[in-house]
């Protein structure tokens, strides 16, 4: 690996002298594996030498240091300490001889867990539902200082506090404070029936009233979907990435999720058909691959994706490579607000919305429409009805011819 990046003997017998010669090698191999470009390498070997002759000696075969001795070494170099010090931490966790400090158990984190596997084995929740709710259950009890054994002392003037703190000064939605809610509803339920805590408890938690499809799914109209294609024009890379990425949200309809999650052996280019996992479901949908998307797609593996281990279709842009998430939710919302259109929502959702519009104006049914995007409940669907207002209108305008 030195090799490849010095040529002046005197400098690589310097490099290959330093102590810790294998590990910083294999280090510098795992970096160039990821993609790494020259000139970072040649820092970071740089770097490895610095950190090697600081706590070489102390490293002995098999010897492990803490983050607290790491640190401490790493001070004598104080000009370069905020450069080092990261970097030495990531290359001995590496190399095996970093002593990681265990992360802090909260009191009350065996009944979460006990929850999360109640929830998994009993309700049959999906894992993003899980840890939503054991994630709003965690602000909670950081919100109230809750310990494992003031279960039992927790009323609801105390969860009124916690709703208080979390919510009102940052103006969180309706259906934001309905999530949390039912996060605390079901848990003190399970912790009813099992003596953790006061009875009743659960059914005192009580939260706004959502009525059900009361607002409308409002998302780009199809000539702005147009406009944020365009954007995509040209050879910048990020552009070439960035615009499959887009297609796949705007024409299919696909969750953000289930873009993130295509594999390379998702696309099946012989028979011109593409399978996508649901996010919600775990079920595979299976849609004909469009030919302006396909060679979207085609282009960004040719042209633009770097060379990883990774199975997944669309990648970081820059070292260390690694599959996109959500930086999809900024490659929208970025181009979304650039057009200056007016939307509740700039995220990928909105273009969801936009081809379920565009679905219902070129004439398809709602079960159509449900199953193009996924939907197990028609009642998801339905909402796009109230969408169609020139079908609306034809219904209002409908002649009785003169029985009223």
């Amino acid at each position: 690996m030195l090799d490849q990046l010095y040529k002046c003997p005197i400098t690589l017998a310097r490099y290959r002298k330093g102590p810790m010669l294998e590990e910083r090698i294999a280090f510098l191999t795992h970096l160039a594996n990821q993609g790494y470009a020259r000139s970072t390498l040649l820092v970071n070997a740089s770097r490895l030498l610095a950190i090697a002759n600081a706590i070489g000696p102390a490293v002995r075969p098999r010897k492990v240091l803490t983050l607290a001795e790491v640190e401490r070494r790493m001070a004598n170099q104080r000009r370069f300490y905020c450069s080092l010090c990261p970097l030495a931490i990531r290359w001995l966790r590496y190399i095996g001889r970093l002593q990681e400090r265990p992360a802090p158990l909260t009191p009350w984190a065996n009944k979460i867990k006990a929850f999360a596997d109640y929830m998994e084995h009993e309700m049959e929740l999906s894992p993003e539902t899980i840890y939503h709710r054991c994630w709003w259950i965690k602000q909670v009890f950081n919100r109230l200082h809750v310990k494992e054994d003031s279960l039992h002392k927790v009323t609801p003037q105390w969860l009124d506090m916690a709703f208080r703190k979390l919510f009102i000064p940052k103006g969180y939605s309706k259906w934001t404070i309905v999530g949390c809610a039912t996060a605390l509803r079901t848990f003190f339920r399970f912790a009813e029936a099992r003596g953790w805590c006061r009875k009743g408890l659960a059914a005192s938690i009580r939260y706004p009233r959502v009525f059900s499809q009361a607002s409308l799914p409002l998302g780009p109209s199809w000539d702005d979907v147009r406009r944020l294609l365009a954007m995509t024009d040209g050879d910048k890379p990020s552009n070439i990435r960035n615009r499959p990425i887009l297609m796949l949200l705007a024409i299919y309809g696909l969750r953000r999720g289930e873009v993130c999650r295509l594999r390379l052996e998702d696309f099946d280019w012989e028979h011109e058909v593409i399978r996508v996992v649901s996010s919600k479901t775990g079920r595979v949908r299976t849609y004909p691959l469009i030919r302006s998307v396909g060679d979207a797609i085609l282009r960004y593996l040719q042209e633009v994706r770097p060379r990883s281990s990774h199975r997944e279709v669309f990648l970081s842009l820059r070292a260390p490579f690694r599959p996109v998430n959500s930086s999809v939710w900024g490659v929208v919302a970025k181009r979304l607000r650039s057009l200056n259109v007016s939307l509740p929502h700039y995220g990928p959702h909105a273009l969801r919305h936009a081809c379920a519009t565009r679905l219902l104006a070129a004439g398809l049914s709602l079960k159509e429409i449900g199953d193009q995007l996924g939907h197990m409940d028609p009642d998801s669907t339905r909402i796009y009805a109230k969408v169609d207002l020139v079908g609306l209108r034809q219904v209002a305008d409908f002649d009785m011819g003169g029985v009223l």
